[in-house]
């Protein structure tokens, strides 16, 4: 009897012992397992992607970083993938039509999480509903999409220098390029050398102290000139700072002003003749007339023009005048010789 005794006791051990272990491991699961819950507290939805980039059953789920489920199960649809994921009904009403499904990141090795951004003003999704996909900003897919893309663009720009297409690839394969770059960094170079030696204007600038007191000279006479202008200081200096002599200036451009709208309207001989036909047809005749009068003149026709034409009639007329002045000089000599006066009386 007390051998009987003992192994009932013995297997009540090990049958405790069993428990306490099955207690102990749903106590780690559930600790392990996070907020996803008991099966009977979870229910089941749907999302949908174009590529789920490392995602895998049993991968997390989260709403607003905080884990609240995994994914059963990934599934074809068409072209995309439809991802079966378990979430605890704690967040259901935090799950809307208004929700955004996205793929997150759980490291920089590539293990993906499903994340849903938290909403209350939509519907709650119900059971084996499909949350709206999404697409987030600053996932390492993305970075290595464009890391991708920019080696891609490296590699064409190498390419396109080995080609020697654009400016720095017709520098590495074209000799003659490189020969004139070559010859123009020797010419910079010869003409620093000139500088420092002094030579030329610039040369002689930095070397000759005579060029720097000149144009030292020059400058203290530009400032000169404008601290005269700024003290009103001649005509320029008065125009820019005496007002009378600012609104005199006005003054004559007003009245410059009047006067060129009084040739413009007419007023006046100078304003009818810039204005006025019949005033410049006239004008226009005196001056036909006096043209064809000098033709006439210069072709001898009348007396004036034969006077400036006929020679015989210019001496007949010169001698006429040298006869005049003989007699008149005559007459002064002896005036009773010519000028004898009978008087009678009857």
């Amino acid at each position: 009897m007390p051998r009987t005794r003992s192994l009932a006791w013995s297997e009540l051990k090990i049958g405790l012992l069993t428990i306490a272990a099955i207690a102990i491991a749903l106590v780690l699961i559930f600790a392990l397992t996070g907020g996803k819950g008991w099966f009977w507290q979870r229910y089941t939805l749907k999302t949908r992607f174009p590529n789920v980039a490392g995602l895998a059953a049993g991968s997390p789920v989260r709403v607003a970083g905080v884990q609240v489920g995994s994914v059963r199960e990934i599934l074809f649809a068409g072209e995309q993938v439809d991802v079966v994921f378990d979430v605890n009904k704690k967040v259901q009403e935090r799950i809307t039509d208004k929700s955004i499904a996205y793929l997150g990141s759980v490291s920089l090795l590539g293990s993906s999480a499903v994340d849903i951004t938290p909403t209350t003003s939509g519907t709650p999704i119900p059971e084996y509903g499909y949350v709206p996909q999404g697409h987030a900003k600053g996932q390492f897919a993305d970075i290595a999409e464009q890391a991708s893309g920019t080696i891609d663009e490296v590699t064409g720009l190498v390419r396109d220098l080995r080609q020697g297409k654009g400016s720095a690839g017709k520098l590495i394969t074209d000799d003659r390029l490189y020969s004139e770059l070559q010859q123009f960094v020797a010419t910079a170079g010869q003409m620093t050398r000139e500088i420092q030696q002094g030579r030329g204007t610039v040369g002689k600038l930095l070397k000759d102290p005579k060029a720097a007191n000149s144009l030292e000279a020059s400058m203290k006479n530009i400032e000169d000139m404008t601290r005269k202008l700024n003290a009103g200081e001649g005509s320029l200096g008065r125009l820019l700072k005496d007002d009378e002599f600012s609104k005199s200036l006005t003054g004559a451009t007003s009245n410059l002003k009047d006067l060129t709208d009084r040739l413009n309207r007419g007023e006046g001989t100078a304003g009818k003749l810039l204005t006025d036909d019949t005033l410049f047809k006239r004008l226009n005749g005196v001056t036909t007339q006096f043209d064809q009068l000098m033709t006439k003149l210069n072709e001898g026709e009348g007396t004036a023009g034969q006077l400036l034409k006929d020679k015989q009639l210019y001496e007949n007329m010169n001698g006429a005048v040298g006869d005049l002045r003989a007699l008149i000089t005559e007459i002064k000599k002896d005036p009773r010789k010519y000028l004898n006066v009978k008087v009678s009386i009857f």
